[in-house]
């Protein structure tokens, strides 16, 4: 008489309140929520089909695969979009010493009819509720600081440091805190959709912080007024939810500010905006691609290359330069216009180089 073979009592699937929660178990399915961050589409060499995506909430990001015996996700995956909210079923395996997803259902999260256990917050950041309505596709973005101490209430030590590199570039003080996270802060940023076909109708949204003596009563609707801090969410909310961040000299200014003003405040940099240089996503910086990456062989600021495009500049009454004075003064209002004026000019940019170069490339 041959034993009976027993069968294992089946495991409900497990429903996990993040992506932290999540741990390899090949006899475990996993329920969880989760943002898509990339995905792509490939083929094995023998001509199997599969997806690769890289999901995330604000807890963790991890990899993930969509192959061909999970069909209705298959047919799913071709529609997907970065910044979506999916709900998905997985086993959690171990690739190359890190958790990878193999999907097994997926559905889009509906953010007007919410299911239980759905929260934006836990996918998208604080900051969601700030600009929740307002995400990008291609997130067109910009950032004015201002020093953030007085310089005399600087240690000895960092006041030298302030002082030799003032001396040495021949420039104020304030202007060399401005421009360090670690001395800085961020008062003002501007961000708009890029993916627009006329930049004269693209509303740009300005994050702003009003200055401690100058409180802002009454903002027009495109000024959110909140702490650096929240500013800081709201970013990377944006950041996670785009296909692509785009500036201009952004790698060399913009986003290390962003990631060192985000340290000293405890907010997690969820997405990797300062990966490979060569890389023309999640980063697109628009300087990078004009000057090959290397040192720019004369002037090529924003200003320059607006002028040489036939491009309406941003820089007029207000510059970079005066950003610190205008906000002790209280002229917030201002720096947010200067602001939203640098986001139509890159955005202007943009749309030049995005159909007369990127489209020629096959990593675009």
């Amino acid at each position: 008489m041959l034993p009976r073979i027993v069968q294992p009592p089946r495991r409900d699937p497990l429903a996990v309140n993040s992506l932290e929660e999540v741990t390899p178990d090949p006899d475990q399915l996993v329920a969880a929520f989760a943002a898509v961050l990339a995905i792509k589409s490939g083929r094995t060499k023998g001509g199997r089909p599969f997806y690769d995506l890289r999901l995330g909430d604000t807890t963790r990001t991890v990899a993930a695969k969509i192959w061909d015996d999970a069909s209705e996700a298959m047919q799913l995956a071709a529609q997907l979009e970065v910044g979506q909210p999916l709900r998905l079923l997985a086993r959690a395996d171990v690739y190359q010493g890190a958790v990878q997803l193999n999907i097994r259902r997926l559905r889009l999260v509906d953010p007007e009819q919410p299911e239980p256990g759905y929260d934006p917050a836990v996918l998208f950041g604080d900051g969601h509720r700030y600009v929740g309505d307002r995400l990008c596709k291609s997130l067109v973005v910009d950032i004015e600081t201002v020093p953030a101490h007085a310089s005399d209430s600087l240690p000895s030590g960092v006041a030298k440091a302030v002082d030799r590199f003032a001396s040495r570039d021949g420039v104020d003080e304030s202007l060399i805190m401005s421009i360090s996270p670690m001395l800085g802060q961020i008062v003002s940023l501007a961000f708009g959709e890029g993916e627009i076909d006329d930049v004269g109708d693209q509303e740009v949204t300005v994050l702003a912080v009003p200055h401690p003596e100058h409180p802002i009563d009454d903002p027009p609707p495109w000024l959110l007024v909140m702490s650096e801090a929240d500013l800081l969410r709201s970013f990377w909310t944006l950041a996670a939810a785009a296909d692509v961040v785009v500036t201009y000299n952004g790698r060399n200014f913009d986003i290390p500010f962003l990631v060192g003003r985000s340290l000293i405040h405890g907010i997690n940099a969820r997405v990797d905006l300062l990966g490979s240089p060569y890389a023309l996503r999640p980063h697109l910086d628009l300087y990078r691609v004009l000057t090959g990456g290397g040192r720019a062989q004369g002037p090529t600021g924003l200003d320059v290359v607006c002028w040489a495009l036939g491009v309406e500049s941003p820089k007029g009454a207000m510059d970079g330069s005066k950003v610190a004075d205008a906000y002790a003064a209280g002229d917030l209002r201002a720096i947010a216009e200067y602001n939203r004026g640098d986001i139509r000019a890159t955005t202007s940019v943009f749309h030049r180089i995005r159909d007369q170069i990127l489209r020629y490339r096959d990593n675009w």
